[in-house]
């Protein structure tokens, strides 16, 4: 069956709007910046006065681009590499909200209602940015009406993410909510390795952190799957060799083990 049969029988599922996208062949990054989401329906010569107004700005891996309760003061677009926005509880115990991947932003748009971040950014691998002043982005999205229109979908697609995800949580086993992160993660930061398939360069507690579990349980189901051929583990990354199987276990892995896809 192919991946787009796969996925044909997801037509009502949740996970089916993150997954449909997927074409691994081709990364966010090799697209240009000129193909994010904050620059859509922006004519050439307002898009190249947006640019124009903020700073190049590389981020090594491992460097904190904001940390949480430090004040709103700018915003980053990412050009090249990964940032994971993560939050620690009382515990101490941290939680990833979310990866930003290239032609992504990373962090608050505006600072109307919130002026502190709510979690820290951390660079991932070495990252490109393109990084605005919030004052001079809340200058420009006065000026360009597109500009803020497209800021607020971004903001909405975020929230509707994170609430697919905390439904995936209340409802789903821990091997379906693994399934679904991988496969939402694909397109975002997955890299294609030949013919074998979709490489994705996180750690198993990182993806703990991601599916509300813990490492151990992630390592179990993972260690499963590669016994089927459904992955390859390598240290601090995975190959994703087969998709549809991927996809079939976020929606119809019994309790068993086995899956039992729904017939149209």
């Amino acid at each position: 069956m192919s991946t787009a049969q796969t996925l044909s029988q997801l037509e009502s599922s949740s996970s089916r709007q993150a997954i449909m996208e997927i074409d691994p062949a081709q990364s966010m990054s090799s697209r240009g910046i000129e193909l994010s989401q904050l620059f859509a329906a922006i004519p050439a010569a307002d898009l190249a006065e947006i640019q124009s107004a903020a700073r190049k700005t590389t981020y090594y891996a491992g460097q904190t681009i904001f940390f949480a309760g430090e004040k709103i003061q700018r915003v980053a677009l990412l050009e090249e590499g990964t940032v994971k926005i993560t939050r620690v509880d009382e515990g101490g115990s941290a939680v990833i909200l979310q990866l930003v991947g290239p032609c992504e932003v990373v962090g608050p748009l505006e600072r109307s209602r919130i002026v502190e971040h709510l979690s820290t950014a951390e660079a991932r691998t070495t990252c490109k940015a393109l990084v605005w002043d919030m004052a001079t982005f809340e200058i420009l999205s006065k000026r360009f009406p597109s500009l803020q229109l497209n800021a607020t979908r971004i903001l909405a697609e975020c929230l509707q993410r994170l609430e697919t995800r905390f439904c995936e949580i209340s409802t789903k086993k821990v091997s379906q909510r693994l399934a679904c992160e991988l496969a939402r993660l694909l397109p975002q930061v997955g890299r294609k390795v030949g013919l074998d398939g979709v490489e994705i360069n996180l750690s198993q507690e990182e993806l703990a952190q991601m599916t509300a579990t813990t490492q151990f349980t992630v390592s179990r189901h993972l260690t499963v799957w590669e016994q089927k051929g459904v992955v390859s583990l390598q240290r601090l990354r995975l190959l994703v060799r087969n998709l549809n199987t991927l996809v079939t276990i976020s929606e119809f892995e019994r309790s068993d083990g086995t899956y039992s896809p729904k017939r149209s």
